[in-house]
């Protein structure tokens, strides 16, 4: 992992200065914090760059984290730029092999949030089965950024013969949701403005890779994969509509949302549609491999349902039918609900 040298100075309890050389302390703070922390998981410290052997084709995704707050009810910054990186190459249907890690601190930036941030990395990193082979640090003035940001990419094979992509799906084709809505974003959101609700809602951060992996290990005939991050289910299904040339019907009784997410959106004016999630995804499986995919994620942990269908037209449109029987246009928001929170 080369984390070159861009910190001159560290005092005990902060990250001091944006500029400089290097040199002991830098080496030490490697070795203390990152290096320390990341045994075990493929760390390169003394080279510039990783050797990875992977053979065939393989996916490849990279993603930036600016979440604030930084720590938030069910996981931090740390543990949502692994899990998000994993979760983007599961939904090619690749095994994450491999991650970078780039870091952007803040001057005055405690040294104790670091290492927390670091051991969640680590933590994350065990627990999706992935190593974290090369990366860098950098550090900008104070007030520059919001204490930390943080960038990965993340590599793996496909060890699959499917298409897992838009361009895959098909009329009739069946529309499994992973399981509830809405409780990132709202975790997130209530923690940075300071509201308390009578049920603590925690984010759904979680790796997606296995339950993705024991479908795939199926006979289910999977389509496309998308997981539910910036603007929720409804802006997922509106890009696959729109990718696809079809339109996909959903049945608004059916997408679970809990008691204290919608009770939270009714008072905030928010849709759980468009909410964040970050742990959620939305499989489109051929229509005779809905019941086989519903039970291997049911068995994998997930708390999969048939949300709705694909067909043919009017193409490009998503459509949400309501419990009385109505139904509208589900529409692609201009904007971001909440920003700031992945």
């Amino acid at each position: 992992m080369n984390l070159s040298c861009p910190i001159e100075h560290h005092h005990g309890d902060t990250i001091l200065q944006a500029h400089g050389g290097g040199g002991r302390l830098m080496a030490e703070l490697i070795q203390s914090v990152f290096a320390e922390a990341f045994v075990g998981l493929g760390l390169q410290a003394d080279a510039d760059s990783a050797a990875l052997d992977i053979a065939g084709p393989v996916a490849f995704t990279t993603d930036s984290f600016v979440v604030k707050p930084i720590f938030f009810p069910g996981g931090d910054i740390g543990r949502l730029a692994v899990f998000g990186t994993v979760n983007d190459l599961a939904m090619r249907g690749a095994t994450p092999q491999a991650i970078s890690l780039g870091l952007i601190l803040e001057e005055g930036l405690p040294m104790a949030k670091l290492r927390r941030i670091i051991e969640s990395i680590a933590t994350a990193a065990r627990e999706a089965d992935v190593q974290i082979v090369t990366g860098d640090t950098k550090v900008v003035e104070r007030g520059k950024c919001d204490g930390i940001y943080i960038n990965t990419s993340g590599i793996g094979p496909l060890n699959h013969g499917s298409d897992i992509h838009p361009r895959s799906v098909r009329p009739g084709d069946a529309l499994i949701l992973s399981g509830d809505l809405g409780r990132h974003a709202t975790a997130v959101m209530a923690s940075r403005e300071g509201i308390a609700f009578e049920t603590n809602i925690e984010s759904d951060l979680c790796s997606l890779a296995a339950p993705i992996a024991a479908v795939l290990a199926s006979d289910v005939e999977v389509h496309c994969l998308r997981d539910l991050t910036r603007g929720g289910l409804a802006s997922a299904a509106n890009e696959i509509a729109n990718s696809a040339n079809c339109s996909l019907s959903l049945n608004a009784q059916a997408i679970p949302v809990t008691d204290a997410v919608r009770g939270a959106s009714e008072l905030l004016g928010l849709d759980p549609l468009y909410l964040a999630n970050e742990g959620r995804f939305l499989a489109i499986v051929a229509p005779e491999s809905a019941d086989s995919a519903i039970c291997e994620l049911r068995n994998a942990g997930c708390e999969a349902c048939l949300i709705g269908t694909v067909n043919e037209s009017p193409r490009g449109i998503v459509t949400l039918t309501s419990e009385l029987g109505a139904t509208r246009v589900l529409d692609l928001l201009r904007g971001e609900q909440l920003p700031r929170i992945c």
